[in-house]
């Protein structure tokens, strides 16, 4: 999934409070690669080894007499699988970075009952890079923005694994320097 660009208009619900005249500029999200391949290798692990288990009994004429508890056992792994899918999904979609006019947030949840928000004001970003590290990185256009800030105890803020990075970094940039000349 790309970096989302939120329309003025939208209105979109953020599990942290925006402050006073903050407009959202840009709603980013992992790329694509940091869900799909995971979603794909849990549900072979989920799949594979019931299917498998299920044609070895059939071919061993043992099925029908194990029955209902071979099926309530498959259906136990491929639920525990589930829930494992279903997580790894929560925290796809519930990794979030937020580019507003005043600031960075960054916004992530593992599970419904945890939530961390970390900030970092514009005025505060002293020095950013773009890392790009590896082959499906750089062929898949995605990878990291570093900002570099000056509030204590701060230090680094990370935008990690975004689709093109160069354009949110040039936007941070751009609207780093309107907020500081725009002054106190």
């Amino acid at each position: 999934m790309s970096a989302e660009s939120v329309p003025s208009q939208a209105t979109p619900s953020f599990p942290f409070p925006l402050q006073e005249g903050e407009r959202v500029l840009e709603l980013c999200r992992r790329h694509w690669w940091f869900l799909w391949p995971r979603s794909i290798l849990l549900l072979l692990v989920a799949v594979v080894p019931v299917g498998f288990a299920a044609w070895l009994l059939s071919e061993i004429d043992v099925l029908d007499d194990l029955g209902v508890f071979f099926w309530i056992a498959a259906a136990l792994w491929l639920g525990y699988w589930g829930v494992r899918l279903f997580f790894n999904w929560y925290r796809y979609h519930n990794d979030i970075w937020v580019v507003t006019n005043q600031r960075i947030i960054d916004s992530f949840k593992a599970h419904p009952f945890s939530k961390r928000v970390a900030t970092a004001d514009l005025v505060n970003i002293q020095d950013m890079s773009v890392l790009k590290s590896g082959i499906v990185p750089t062929i898949l256009g995605f990878g990291d923005v570093v900002c570099e800030t000056a509030g204590a105890g701060t230090g680094t803020f990370r935008i990690i694994g975004i689709p093109r990075p160069e354009a949110v970094q040039l936007l941070i940039d751009r609207e780093r320097d309107r907020e500081r000349m725009r002054g106190p």
